[in-house]
């Protein structure tokens, strides 16, 4: 039995997790509403990482390094340990690390800096007491480190297609997701899309998709139908790029009032000039329920394209749990919700069924269909991470929390 397991629930030391992502609180994902959930009976370590985009000279990309930068400068020390927090605190947080490393895998002498950038600044995380129950990685990048450190009990939570993704280092996280999944004890895939893609790299996923969170959305209290003489207000929220349909947008545009809400990249110039398309801008996630109330109708018009296939889309169930009529795309991911909203990837057609909802009160066949969230919580979800997590290690026992 790995060290750190039953022992360590014995001697009342609570089981440990490393995590590598996105920077923890820079926007909502999936893992962090995962971890968020087994903080108050994990200890976490979360490791801020960069590396997925080749670096341009572009503001954003500026902005970027000077963001992280500073986090460097600054120690990227990690706060205070889990334990010295109340567990019962809604207001846990991991334990951050911001290893100083090279923003960049594509060549050898890259990867093997990188590798050695993150032993020598990671090794104390990594092996500490207790032993972490599980590895945990959203990003190829640490596929070096992985095969550096492999008594560890890795695991890959895949949540992109990162052959599609806009705007990536695509070869490069190509090569390193496959080196990865070599050296994982266990690998979890959101969508079946992104399952078949890991069998193509010899492992066998477990399938674990998005959840909800069913009690904040809930909130939202739809304004009253809109009258006839009245534009009514289209809603999406998330990051706007190269995925939107600009025809659909457009006619969206012509009927209605589309609001966009959060940061942009790479947009089509003539969304960005059209007068009926209000760009809001990003807000924070205490912010989108009263967006969403201002709101007729909730959208996501994507354009049916690999990545677009591919993707898992959060806002999903937080779009159906609102309450409010959605109009959507018909991808993959969707149709899995068909019953509970409209799926449309007509131009035409999505603006009239965004009209038709609009002033009307949402349909009561979907209504029933959207009980079904009651099964999707994160909470939930957490639940059924932690005992995939418990399944993968080395002896597949480590107690219960």
């Amino acid at each position: 039995m790995a060290a750190g397991g039953a022992d360590n629930a014995t001697a009342g030391v609570r089981p440990r997790l490393v995590v590598f992502s996105d920077d923890w609180g820079r926007h909502p994902s999936s893992s962090q509403h995962l971890l968020g959930h087994l903080l108050p009976s994990y200890q976490v370590d979360w490791v801020n990482t960069i590396g997925t985009r080749r670096p341009s000279l572009s503001m954003r990309d500026l902005a970027r390094a000077a963001e992280k930068l500073r986090e460097w400068i600054s120690g990227g020390r990690p706060r205070p340990a889990a334990d010295e927090r109340n567990a019962t605190d809604t207001s846990l947080a991991p334990d951050i690390h911001a290893p100083v490393h090279w923003p960049g895998f594509a060549s050898r002498t890259e990867r093997a800096l990188n590798r050695r950038l993150f032993l020598r600044a990671l090794h104390d995380v990594l092996y500490r007491a207790p032993r972490p129950l599980a590895v945990i990685t959203t990003v190829p990048i640490v596929a070096d480190l992985a095969e550096r450190t492999a008594d560890l009990n890795w695991v890959y939570y895949c949540v992109d297609d990162l052959s599609e993704w806009p705007g990536l280092d695509k070869q490069t996280l190509v090569t390193m997701e496959r080196d990865l999944v070599a050296h994982m004890r266990g690998v979890i895939a959101v969508s079946g899309h992104l399952a078949g893609r890991m069998r193509t790299l010899g492992h066998s996923p477990a399938m674990l998709t998005h959840g909800v969170d069913l009690d904040f959305w809930r909130q939202v209290t739809r304004r009253r139908p809109r009258r006839p003489e009245e534009k009514p207000v289209l809603l999406f929220w998330g990051l706007a790029d190269g995925r939107l349909d600009s025809a659909i947008c457009l006619k969206l545009a012509e009927v209605a009032t589309l609001r966009m809400v959060g940061p942009r990249s790479d947009v089509d110039p003539a969304l960005l000039a059209h007068p009926g398309i209000e760009w809001v801008g990003q807000v924070g996630l205490s912010e989108l329920p009263a967006e969403a109330a201002r709101a007729d109708v909730l959208v996501m018009p994507y354009g049916d394209l690999p990545v677009t296939r591919a993707m898992q889309p959060l806002k999903l169930k937080e779009y159906l749990a609102t309450g409010l009529p959605v109009v959507a795309a018909e991808l993959p991911a969707n149709r899995d919700w068909a019953a509970a909203m409209d799926l449309t990837s007509d131009p035409a057609r999505f603006a009239d069924l965004c009209l038709e909802r609009a002033g009307a009160p949402l349909p009561a066949g979907q209504a029933r269909a959207r009980e079904a969230l009651e099964a999707e919580s994160w909470a939930a979800k957490a639940t059924q991470f932690e005992a995939l997590l418990q399944g993968f290690s080395s002896e597949g026992e480590h107690g219960p929390l």
